[in-house]
């Protein structure tokens, strides 16, 4: 979905919601739908707070949590216990390798494991409505190095 639409999907449910669209709200979601990996609601805040002063790490959090509500942010837990946001898509289902070392985050799809799952609810009577996968290891270049990394989260697309 282009982010002109994202933005306009935006502002028609601040509005059905009886909420205004302020002209911080529409910042915030403008850099994030700009983004294009997981960010935090702390990385999109240094995004926007030299844009517009105005702008607390509170706005940005709640702004966030109406992306969420309007169906166009979903959020992630991925350890150290913060959350991390990435854009809600009608593109395919994807799913997450995180580096356990270096915190890189990769995503990734595969149509049989997809298809074993739902075998497998099948199996047991069970209709999936959601879910998701995340595989946690090393990845290539940490045990290619294994003195390196910071054991912080970081986010790469691979889409």
């Amino acid at each position: 979905m282009a982010m002109q639409k994202k933005q306009q999907n935006f502002r028609q449910y601040l509005v059905l919601s009886g909420l205004k669209a302020t002209r911080q709200r529409e910042l915030i979601a403008r850099a994030f739908f700009a983004t294009n990996t997981h960010i935090s609601a702390e990385a999109l805040y240094r995004r926007v707070s030299g844009r517009d002063r105005r702008i607390g790490l509170v706005t940005v959090y709640r702004t966030l949590k109406l992306l969420k509500e309007a169906g166009l942010a979903h959020e992630r837990q991925f350890g150290e216990g913060r959350a991390l946001f990435e854009h809600a898509s009608s593109e395919r289902h994807h799913d997450h390798m995180i580096c356990t070392h270096c915190g890189k985050i990769t995503e990734f799809e595969n149509c049989e494991i997809e298809e074993l799952q739902e075998q497998v609810a099948r199996r047991f009577g069970f209709t999936l409505q959601d879910h998701k996968l995340e595989l946690y290891g090393r990845c290539k270049d940490c045990r290619a190095d294994a003195s390196g990394g910071t054991g912080r989260i970081r986010a790469v697309g691979a889409r």
